[in-house]
């Protein structure tokens, strides 16, 4: 599917700011939307956490199908989907990362809160090693995007795991815009479990140029 550019000459919904502003035709949460999410996030971990018996797995893959046929004429191109662009809700309002509540941000600092629940599970009560450079990824994507900056695409993400990053468990996270060379923005990025620190990252994000998707 082709990505349409808006009137700057860069594609739609590449743009969101810890201020929330929106780009051309970015939607707003509809009344009910935020809370069908955090509804989702529940249920991918209690579907997780589950051993459920063999006439519940079956009741529960007949509710899951009725849905996705209930909610299959409704879909729309990317322009105009509701999920992974409403930049006023925790994780944009999608489910694939973690929920990221920011607690300060400006152009060249963001520090928030997020919580790993039981579907980020890797085993022994830690949080998967492939989640965490989700959140990263979100954070310092963001942060490369804000203060005016044009919209950037992810070019290099290294992740050091520097001890166990628990589930279930309030943690914070730290994002700082380390430099810019010419297209280049590099940005550096932290996760901490009380004074422990579990992982920290460092990011390259590339410019994109007029029109590129």
């Amino acid at each position: 599917m082709t990505t349409t550019p808006d009137s700057d000459g860069t594609p739609d919904g590449l743009t969101s700011t810890w201020e929330g502003r929106q780009r051309l035709g970015a939607p707003t949460a509809p009344e009910g939307f935020p809370e069908m999410i955090e509804a989702l996030r529940d249920l991918q971990d209690k579907v997780t956490a589950a051993a459920p018996p063999d006439e519940l797995i079956a009741e529960l893959t007949k509710t899951f199908t009725d849905l996705a046929d209930r909610l299959a004429p409704h879909a729309v191109d990317e322009r105009r989907q509701i999920t992974g662009r409403l930049t006023e809700l925790p994780g944009r309002g999608q489910t694939m990362s973690p929920a990221l509540h920011v607690d300060e941000a400006d152009a060249q600092h963001a520090v928030g809160r997020t919580h790993f629940g039981r579907f980020y599970l890797g085993g022994n009560g830690a949080v998967h090693g492939g989640a965490i450079p989700l959140l990263f990824d979100e954070v310092m994507g963001r942060l490369a995007n804000t203060g005016g900056r044009r919209p950037s695409r992810t070019a290099y993400l290294h992740v050091n795991y520097r001890s166990i990053t628990p589930i279930e468990t309030e943690l914070r996270v730290e994002a700082r815009f380390d430099r810019e060379e010419g297209r280049k923005r590099f940005l550096v990025a932290e996760l901490y479990d009380g004074d422990t620190l579990c992982a920290d990252a460092e990011g390259l994000f590339v410019q994109l140029r007029p029109g590129q998707p």
